[in-house]
């Protein structure tokens, strides 16, 4: 009778220890159906999507002299908003020029939406052309559509972690930049990279976008030697921020590359500014600490 009584007053905690077994063996699948038809593992993000990222680690790329990481300036993604019904998706794949023809015909004929085309950088080699993409529906027909687009091109499969860490070969001062900037980063693909979200939320097709499906700024230092770094990425910025911010930048050395939109029917309107520059780094973090100031970006 005693076991008895035990048993019955450990059930509810077995009970409950099951259940959360149960709940986060349920969260982590819940995004496979998705990853299989993507035909590569993606990342949970904080915010709730899930984001894979596809670097162009076959384009070889100059700029200015720099040859240019794919995680600088070349690493298309592709991120949604959920799994199964209802479910956004919003990308930007980085393409050769051939590549541009025959990867729209093939979203548009699957029900993707093609948002923006057009370049970031300038002066490079070869020319790369940059596709935004956008869509609603069931994630799996979604990701099957992406996938089937993305194998007109020729994006490397998913590669395994590297060996060695990720900060091997980082010469930068990387507490320095991130003091300058006040944000932290991280190391990618031996680029340091910044994201500072907006601070308001920004609403397309009737749904709240996460910030981390391509609405963040982003700021990625690539070393070039002796404490310089290449420095690219896009500020998001709404109508007023526009030219505050491109003075903000030139007065600091830094040059705008490119100023569009990104997606559609977004509510308050965005643009996109592209830079860069290749000088000291906590110089051109400063600068670009100048401009994060004229933004109503998250602190």
């Amino acid at each position: 009778m005693l076991f008895g009584r035990k048993a019955l007053a450990l059930c509810p905690i077995l009970l409950g220890c099951l259940l959360a077994v149960a709940q986060q063996s349920g969260k982590g699948d819940q995004w496979k159906a998705v990853d299989d038809a993507m035909g590569r593992p993606g990342q949970d993000q904080p915010d709730g999507a899930h984001k894979f990222g596809l670097p162009r680690g076959d384009l070889k790329v100059t700029v200015a002299g720099v040859e240019v990481k794919p995680t600088l300036a070349l690493g298309s993604w592709v991120a949604f908003s959920k799994p199964g019904a209802g479910s956004m998706v919003m990308g930007d794949l980085v393409l050769a020029e051939e590549e541009v023809e025959p990867v729209m015909l093939s979203l548009e004929n699957n029900g993707i939406q093609i948002t923006a085309v057009h370049n970031h950088v300038l002066h490079e080699s070869p020319r790369v052309m940059y596709m935004h993409i956008g869509g609603h529906g069931d994630a799996v027909k979604l990701a099957s559509a992406i996938k089937e687009a993305v194998g007109l091109t020729k994006t490397p499969p998913p590669s395994p972690a590297p060996s060695s860490p990720p900060e091997a070969g980082m010469d930068l001062d990387t507490s320095a930049i991130e003091q300058a900037l006040g944000h932290k980063g991280k190391i990618n693909g031996g680029v340091f990279q910044v994201s500072v979200p907006r601070a308001e939320s920004i609403i397309e097709g009737g749904m709240k976008v996460p910030g981390s499906m391509g609405l963040a700024t982003a700021l990625n230092f690539q070393s070039t030697g002796g404490g310089k770094a290449a420095i690219t990425g896009d500020f998001v910025l709404i109508g007023t921020e526009v030219n505050p911010v491109i003075q903000a930048l030139r007065s600091n050395g830094i040059e705008v590359t490119a100023l569009h939109s990104h997606m559609l029917d977004e509510q308050p309107r965005l643009f996109f500014m592209h830079f860069w520059a290749n000088d000291d780094a906590a110089k051109l973090a400063k600068g670009l600490r100048a401009a994060l100031d004229k933004t109503n970006s998250k602190k």
